[in-house]
């Protein structure tokens, strides 16, 4: 088994269409984490709070700048993730799918955590 953390982002449209009709997205998203902890691949999974509460430390000078939020475009940001525990970078390909045709989000990136079997 492997670990892979599927990042979701959002786009303009999905965070309207999702603010829009916060409870149905909220039933949606509280049914597919049911799913993963019924298949046993949840490891973990968190929405993020508003960009506006964070900060960005840019290391690109000598001294490192720290800038309150909103940071970035909005298809820099990610909204939440998932860590899996899964058997193939396919299978975390299919719920990656899944969780974007379901939750309504933007693109969405899945990436293997290396050596992560022994981190938990």
């Amino acid at each position: 088994m492997s670990t892979y953390m599927l990042i979701m982002r959002g786009t303009d449209e999905s965070n309207a269409a999702m603010m829009a009709s916060i409870d149905e997205a909220m039933a949606t998203t509280r049914t597919f984490i049911e799913e993963m902890v019924t298949a046993g691949v949840l490891l973990a999974a968190e929405g993020l709070d508003d960009p506006a509460r964070g900060v960005v430390v840019d290391f690109g000078g000598e001294v490192p700048v720290v800038t309150d939020g909103p940071y970035g475009e909005t298809k820099e940001l990610f909204g939440g993730y998932f860590l899996l525990d899964v058997a193939s970078k396919e299978e975390a390909t299919e719920w990656a799918r899944s969780a974007g045709r379901r939750l309504r989000a933007g693109p969405s990136r899945s990436t293997r955590l290396p050596g992560s079997r022994g981190v938990r």
